[in-house]
């Protein structure tokens, strides 16, 4: 209904300019003319046509424009339009004085083009302002609209939007992360990422296959845990190629953090000053220390490389050798931290059965 309110509203336009556009010609124009009422008439279907094509263009612009808007977020859809009025305010407040000179009449046309171009010039700044720094003018309109602020050490920070990849979501501890507690703040699956999720499942490879659904299966099990924690991210970007870049992208739009496990994605991120959240760093660094002298219940699963060499394997998969463990093969056995080796494979624990060890 919009659409042919748009094209009528040209055509009506384009024929009342046409019909009573005659009357604006000079005189002695006017004056050799023997029929202007027939003038007017064809004057006024020539200017409804060009209202007609007008409309059509404007109906196309306009229906561009609308889905845009439909996909647009909120937080930047609500920031755009504080930044395209924050613009023509200050295009207003500095193109008044230009309007108090004292300009020939003959260049009076400069007035109301300065006021057009600094319109179009202000507004269009005050939009690129907003995509940069949008959510922190919402923020100086109402600190308590945009996203949830905590107090510390006597500031108010806000809690940023964690951005999920598709290796997290694949990966599955996420899941057990969000039960504990620790993480905080809005989950977002951005549309490219769900996307690719649902490729890899329609993979022929058998095993991109099963990653792939297992991703989906673990994705509807958070959402159906933690309903008001996640929510699907509209946007995307159709001059960007890979997924990894897109999500840099959206992390830098929004200013929030990027959730992964994806050891290259985490480089490129941080190069390009984005927040990164590594599962991998955090189950690194939550392995428990283990210092000669400790205690620990390990059962010894294979012979190690010596003939009296045992191997266990703590819970989080660290290699513990125990000398002397090879004919305990298969037993819960008690043994002592003698000392431990950091390798590029990972960590490796060495230790003594606690009945043979001297401490």
């Amino acid at each position: 209904m919009l659409d042919i309110i748009i094209v009528c509203s040209f055509i009506i336009a384009g024929a009342g300019i046409g019909f009573y556009g005659v009357d604006l010609l000079p005189p002695e124009t006017l004056d050799q003319v023997t029929n202007t009422e027939g003038l007017s008439s064809v004057t006024g279907v020539f200017g409804a046509m060009i209202g007609l094509a007008l409309g059509l263009v404007a109906q196309t612009g306009y229906r561009r424009v609308e889905r845009q808007v439909r996909e647009m977020p909120v937080d930047m859809l609500l920031s755009r339009s504080v930044g395209l009025v924050l613009g023509l305010l200050v295009a207003n407040l500095l193109l008044a004085p230009i309007f108090l000179l004292p300009i020939p009449r003959e260049f009076a046309f400069i007035k109301p083009l300065a006021a057009v171009l600094g319109s179009i010039m202000f507004a269009f700044s005050g939009v690129t302002l907003a995509d940069t720094h949008g959510r922190a003018l919402l923020r100086l309109i109402n600190p308590n609209s945009v996203e949830t602020m905590l107090m510390s050490e006597g500031t108010l920070k806000p809690i940023a939007a964690k951005i999920l990849d598709t290796s997290c979501i694949i990966d599955g501890r996420i899941e057990e992360l969000l039960r504990t507690g620790f993480l905080e703040g809005q989950l977002l699956v951005p549309q490219f990422v769900l996307q690719e999720l649902q490729r890899v499942a329609d993979a022929s490879n058998d095993q991109k296959r099963v990653r792939g659904r297992r991703g989906l299966d673990i994705l509807n099990q958070i959402q159906d845990a933690f309903p008001d924690r996640i929510a699907i991210h509209p946007a995307d970007y159709e001059d960007i190629a890979t997924v990894d870049a897109k999500l840099v992208r959206l992390a830098q739009e929004i200013n929030g953090t990027l959730l992964t496990n994806d050891y290259n994605l985490n480089k490129v991120a941080s190069l390009q000053k984005v927040i990164v959240l590594n599962i991998n760093d955090l189950a690194q660094a939550m392995r428990p220390a283990y210092l000669p002298g400790d205690s620990i219940d390990l059962k010894i699963m294979k012979q190690g490389k010596e003939p009296a060499q045992g191997v266990g394997y703590l819970n989080d998969g660290t290699m513990v050798v125990v000398e002397e463990g090879g004919g305990h093969i298969g037993d819960e056995l008690a043994v002592v931290v003698t000392g431990a080796l950091q390798t590029s494979a990972g960590r490796m624990i060495f230790a003594r059965p606690e009945a043979e060890a001297v401490v």
